[in-house]
């Protein structure tokens, strides 16, 4: 074996290992994410009753009759029926007859009824709804029923309304800091002022302190401005707690821009503001979206600081999923589908900047 066959072996090996790995990684995500989509717009009686998986073709268990044993019969001791000879606690957990039936003890002890099951195939299940939805983005009177078959009407969670909150908190809260944040590094980068440095330190110093330490200074200070639970209150939040990483990101990318390029334009008489607007903005297209991906997600998911800052007045939508398991309890299947319309816009933002995003990630790292 040649040297060079050896290595077109060993890379191909390689390769198979880390797409091997990587595909059983995303499988380990998908499966439990499949279940909670599917979740989402099954019957609430089919969902208490069974998994999710059954939805699929699959062999299971289907009632075909039911025995009634005879009052002479002393269900404390040994039962012979069909056969064999058994006892009330077997039934209970089910016994396998030789022709592969199964019967199983109903109820208690005064019942004396078994059911009588066989092994069957069922298709595809076929009552999946769109009804989980509406319920959760209406907010109107909802009803369902639980795995007893019982009726349940209870008033719905105003999700469409929380959506529109989500947003009035989001896109300002992603605008602001990225400008501010622009301006701040570019002056870190090219401009010459006292204590730059030790500015930048601070900025980088930031970083690592946690928001939770800033949440009670900063709600006193809301309350006596009279700010609380309103959105301007969690614009100024995100907006603090957003930029020591939006200045960090973005001055290691503007700082990597050509230098010549700027100089031409002081030479040819472009002030600061002009540089910034028509060659540091455009360029850094892949930071900023970089920076964008981070916020918009960051405060769409945020549950602490609009549990802090805007309570029940305005509700988000990580406040009105909590809500449906604190208020609803078992009502999961409600959970399932509001937690895939509160990802339908992350998940758009994601993909439509996501060319951006390696290289915003990467912008500095490497330097000519």
């Amino acid at each position: 074996m040649s040297a060079k066959t050896g290595f077109k072996r060993q890379k191909l090996f390689s390769s198979l290992l880390v797409n091997g790995v990587l595909a059983v990684i995303c499988l380990i995500w998908i499966i439990p994410a499949l279940g909670v989509f599917i979740t989402s717009f099954r019957n609430s009686e089919n969902l208490f009753r069974s998994g999710w998986w059954t939805v699929f073709p699959h062999r299971m268990y289907v009632e075909t009759g039911e025995i009634k044993l005879d009052k002479s019969v002393d269900v404390n001791g040994i039962i012979s029926i069909e056969g064999i000879n058994t006892t009330f606690e077997e039934l209970r957990n089910g016994v396998m007859l030789p022709d592969g039936r199964k019967l199983t003890w109903y109820g208690n002890k005064r019942t004396r009824l078994i059911k009588v099951s066989e092994l069957k195939w069922q298709g595809f299940e076929t009552s999946l709804t769109l009804k989980n939805y509406r319920d959760v983005l209406t907010g109107k009177e909802i009803s369902f029923k639980d795995g007893s078959g019982q009726e349940i009407i209870r008033k719905g969670n105003n999700l469409g309304g929380a959506f529109l909150n989500s947003l009035a908190v989001t896109i300002p809260s992603t605008i602001i800091p990225i400008l501010i944040a622009a301006f701040a590094a570019y002056g870190f980068a090219w401009l010459n002022f006292p204590g730059r440095k030790l500015f930048f330190t601070i900025v980088v110093a930031l970083l690592v302190v946690p928001l939770q330490i800033a949440l009670v200074p900063i709600l006193q200070d809301y309350t006596r401005l009279n700010l609380n639970g309103t959105f301007l209150a969690m614009w100024m939040a995100h907006t603090g707690f957003g930029l020591p990483l939006a200045v960090y990101l973005l001055f290691n990318y503007i700082s990597s821009l050509p230098r010549d390029l700027l100089e031409s334009a002081f030479i040819d008489g472009a002030s600061n503001f002009t540089i910034f607007t028509s060659l540091i903005l455009p360029l850094s297209i892949p930071a900023l979206a970089s920076f964008a991906i981070f916020q918009f997600l960051w405060v769409w998911n945020d549950y602490l600081v609009a549990l802090v800052f805007l309570g029940d007045k305005a509700r988000v939508v990580t406040y009105a999923l909590a809500s449906i398991v604190g208020e609803k309890g078992q009502d999961w299947h409600l959970l399932t589908a509001g937690a895939f319309v509160s990802m339908i816009l992350p998940l758009t933002v994601f993909f439509a900047l996501q060319r951006y995003f390696v290289r915003g990630l990467l912008a500095g790292s490497v330097k000519g």
